[in-house]
């Protein structure tokens, strides 16, 4: 993983990562202090992520957040509202009612609620790394 993103990093100005579930957890690791591997980080119902992994990121991040899930729990949703106002970098948390965890990469496009879900989280990706890439 570290390896990828420093051939990326090496041959472009901007790299950013977007990860789901298990990918959230490998945007952290990228976008930490003392990495340097990434210039944002975009994560979708995270999983296996610790209190530490959120305290410790140092580049803008997007958590795009279902109403249930298991992985990215309350506890862990609460911490990182509270803890990436005081780390002096930007960030976008978005919260998904009515989807679960999963929703932003298997979502059921014939289900209404989870079609918007599905769009408004690939329109807000799509914004974030629009933001954070250009130069």
């Amino acid at each position: 993983m570290t390896a990828a993103a420093k051939e990326l990093k090496s041959k472009h100005k901007k790299v950013g990562a977007i990860g789901y579930c298990y990918g959230g957890w490998a945007c952290l690791q990228l976008g930490a202090k003392g990495q340097s591997l990434v210039d944002c980080i975009s994560i979708a119902h995270p999983s296996l992520t610790t209190k530490e992994e959120y305290d410790n990121v140092a580049v803008p991040i997007q958590i795009l957040a279902p109403e249930n899930d298991f992985a990215f729990t309350p506890e862990l949703k609460e911490h990182s509202l509270k803890v990436l106002p005081t780390l002096g970098i930007e960030f976008d948390y978005q919260y998904f009612p009515g989807v679960a965890h999963g929703f932003a990469a298997k979502g059921d496009a014939s289900d209404d609620v989870q079609r918007k879900a599905l769009e408004r989280a690939k329109n807000a990706a799509s914004m974030w790394f629009s933001q954070h890439l250009h130069f």
